[in-house]
């Protein structure tokens, strides 16, 4: 396939897409500030330009304490889907979107997974936000695919992962708390964009699941993060209660990708797998970009 548009390529996931997709004759990213697609009339103009046969819209308004105050996370999470999606529909292109578990209420019982046909009550405005962007996309084309993740890291921009190595490096002797009882699948933002691009190959469409298997609390993943890297750390387990945000968090984040392997194209491992591989590709790169600082 040839002219693939990734948006918010400068982004964790973007910047993984686009060295996933790197050998598509026509390959172009486009971020802030260059591009705002948040804007209907620049939006609509980009795309009339560049005329992409694929959107991979990697795009989002992801602070999500941000999102409870921030009113322009609505222009990112749901209308700027909104525009890809009625481009999509006029130009016969296709639209893959990446949305977040953060669409249900986190509320299902430890440990079940949630999937694909369960009900949407998001808690949050970020929440609210990604849904009301994946039914601005149904209502506006059916050329699409949409993939909820969660929990995601990568080797580019900020994440979970990256903050507690830099929180352990800069304060080595600190205990730092970290939560407990959250459930969830770390899920790796280069597997997650080879799994966009064999949906791609599959011509898949509709909503599908897509994170690691098995799942942790974000003081186990901490933990062995660290210890993958070798780093001695003193992190100390607490309740969500004890870590108060402005959003309140899922509880059970745990997705199952169930269209993906009905399908045979689940191309994820378990959480300690991925991670192990992600230590081994980016740890050490990692460490001492955190202590040039």
């Amino acid at each position: 396939m040839e002219n693939i548009l990734i948006t918010g390529s400068k982004g964790q996931l973007g910047t993984d897409c686009l060295a996933v997709f790197k050998d598509t004759s026509g390959l172009i990213g486009v971020d802030l500030p260059e591009v705002d697609l948040s804007d209907r009339d620049q939006c609509l103009d980009i795309l009339d330009q560049i005329r992409p046969k694929l959107i991979v819209n990697c795009a989002a308004y992801t602070a999500v304490d941000a999102c409870e105050t921030d009113d322009s996370c609505w222009k990112a999470n749901a209308a700027l889907p909104g525009y890809l999606a009625e481009w999509t529909e006029a130009n016969q292109s296709f639209l893959v979107h990446v949305s977040t578990d953060y669409v249900f209420s986190g509320d299902k019982p430890l440990y079940k997974p949630t999937v694909g046909n369960d009900i949407l009550n998001p808690i949050s405005e970020y929440g609210k936000s990604k849904l009301a962007g994946e039914q601005a996309i149904a209502e506006r084309t059916q050329r699409f695919a949409i993939l909820r993740t969660a929990w995601l890291y990568g080797a580019n921009g900020n994440n979970f992962l990256k903050t507690m190595l830099r929180l352990t490096l800069q304060n080595p002797e600190k205990e730092f708390k970290v939560v407990n009882d959250q459930y969830g699948s770390p899920t790796h933002s280069h597997t997650l964009a080879r799994q966009l691009k064999a949906l791609v190959e599959h011509r898949a469409t509709g909503i599908f699941h897509a994170t690691s298997e098995g799942y942790c609390t974000w003081y186990e993943l901490a933990c062995t993060f660290l210890e993958k890297l070798g780093i001695e750390h003193h992190f100390v387990p607490c309740s969500t209660s004890e870590f108060p945000t402005p959003t309140k968090r899922p509880e059970n984040s745990i997705l199952e990708n169930a269209r993906l392997k009905d399908m045979g194209i689940n191309l994820f491992s378990t959480w300690e797998d991925e991670l192990s591989a992600y230590v081994e590709r980016h740890g050490k790169k990692l460490i001492e970009e955190i202590r040039a600082l």
